[in-house]
């Protein structure tokens, strides 16, 4: 890989690729517009360079925006040559990846740039849960050239480089760019759109290398690692106490300790990534409390409560995976909604969204309970009485609909001479996990320093798991 601060368009192609594995496609084709004296403005390939390769022995195909030329806009040969790349990828099954350097659309190409932008779209909706789409956000990536990012699987995007908006900073009422620089990664980390940023182009192009290698080529593929080389009965005897930040517990399960976060600026309240389990490709959705830093410090808590914001960063994950045939584990932390004024505008939608995404998807889905299940909050969160196939739960996890005391208070609202504290003691009986075995609703209760094993043998077992949904076109929420 190179390390140069500054690659340019082919370079970045070529540091991405393995060695001596990218065939260009398109390289004479240029701009067909005379108008506004373009003919005179050299424009080599239109601006973009498109072909095929490997990464990480992985077939892919790749446009890469050159800034060099008219800024990389986007005019109407340009766009055909990335719409060629799409139909290509669909025809075969293997992933897109888009390295974005772009100043937008081609003003002096005016009707047919908006065209070529329009086909873009609809081939990128049309790629949408059949091959991986990942853009890489190196320059400019504004306007029009945002939404084409979003619309993406993954976004990376450089931190110091790397400018991604759909309205500049200025244009934005009552800002600046010196006020605020909406368009900045620094900006954009704690956004919805943008999966990970990345310090340095090489080290951006190796995350893209890195999440190449764990996600299947297509929607009929399965998504495997490295033989696993770790051991499948290692103990992970610190797990009980980093499930409060979950990043750390599900690092320690994974296979030599991989895990890759996704949006873990956004919404830090849910953690969303990739782990692997004996070279299994996993998903994860966890609740968050506390966020621990590098020393073990503890930097933020959060409350056990599901929030829009969380809602819509899992269920995005869940429907990624699903379509991409990765199983979903859930560590379930959670006792009921955010509660402000403005939460309360969304908060139905965002956990209908959660709830529909774990009940529609019909991969694998293991629950793991390592605190408070409470409620319909508890419901969202992949319950088995949603869908999820196994669901494990720690010793001391809390099943039921609420705090055993705040329930006798309810219960007993009114009534003089009731004891509270035995009626909450009779409640919490109710709210065990040994009370959610007898009923079935928990398969298995489990030693903290065995959920590795535990996990990784359930997902084996439901690895051949097959399903037949329903004939409809499509879900509404």
């Amino acid at each position: 890989m190179s390390n140069t601060n500054a690659l340019s368009a082919r370079d970045r192609i070529v540091s991405l690729v393995d060695e001596n594995s990218f065939v260009e496609i398109g390289a004479n084709i240029t701009k067909r517009s005379t108008d506004f004296n373009i003919q005179e403005k050299s424009v080599p390939a239109d601006g973009v360079i498109t072909g095929y390769g490997l990464v990480q022995n992985t077939p892919v195909y790749i446009y890469s925006q050159d800034a060099s030329a008219l800024n990389g806009t986007i005019g109407e040969m340009h766009a055909k040559k990335i719409v060629h790349v799409y139909e290509l990828a669909m025809k075969t099954g293997v992933p897109v990846i888009g390295l974005i350097d772009c100043a937008g659309m081609r003003l002096q190409e005016s009707t047919d740039a908006l065209a070529g932008f329009g086909k873009i779209y609809q081939m990128k909706a049309k790629a949408s849960g059949v091959v991986p789409q990942i853009s890489a956000v190196f320059g400019n990536c504004g306007g029009g050239v945002a939404v084409l990012a979003a619309m993406s699987d993954f976004t990376f995007m450089e931190e110091k480089s790397g400018k991604l908006f759909v309205n500049s900073p200025n244009t934005l009422e009552g800002n600046y760019a010196e006020k605020l620089d909406t368009a900045s990664a620094a900006f954009q980390k704690g956004a919805s759109t943008v999966d990970f940023v990345v310090e340095g182009e090489a080290e951006l192009l190796n995350g893209v290398r890195e999440l190449i290698s764990i996600l299947p080529e297509n929607n009929n593929d399965t998504a495997f690692s490295d033989e696993c080389m770790d051991d499948l009965n290692r103990m992970v005897p610190d797990f009980a106490a980093e499930t409060a930040d979950p990043a750390l517990a599900l690092e320690d399960i994974s296979d030599n300790n991989f895990f890759l976060e996704v949006k873990s600026g956004y919404a830090k309240e849910m953690v969303t990534g990739f782990i692997c389990l004996d070279g299994m490709t996993i998903g994860a959705v966890a609740n968050r409390t506390v966020v621990f830093d590098e020393n073990g410090k503890e930097t933020e808590k959060f409350d056990r409560r599901l929030t829009t914001a969380g809602c819509e960063k899992a269920a995005s994950f869940i429907q990624k995976c699903d379509a991409f045939n990765i199983p979903v584990l859930t560590l379930t932390n959670v006792e009921g909604y955010a509660t402000t004024v403005e939460e309360e505008k969304t908060i139905a939608s965002a956990a209908a969204k959660l709830t529909t995404a774990f009940a529609e998807a019909d991969v694998a889905k293991v629950n793991l309970i390592v605190g408070k299940a409470y409620g319909s909050a508890y419901i969202s969160m992949n319950s088995k009485h949603i869908g999820a196939d196994m669901v494990f739960a720690l010793p001391d996890a809390e099943i039921g609909m609420m705090d055993a005391s705040v329930a006798a208070k309810i219960m007993y609202a009114g009534e003089d001479g009731v004891d509270l504290a035995q009626k909450a003691s009779e409640f919490a009986a109710q709210s065990g996990t040994d009370a959610a075995a007898a009923r079935g609703y928990v398969d298995s209760v489990i030693a903290p320093e065995s959920a590795r094993k535990q996990l990784l043998y359930a997902f084996e077992m439901l690895y051949s798991k097959s399903e037949y949904p329903i004939g409809k076109k499509h879900g509404t929420i």
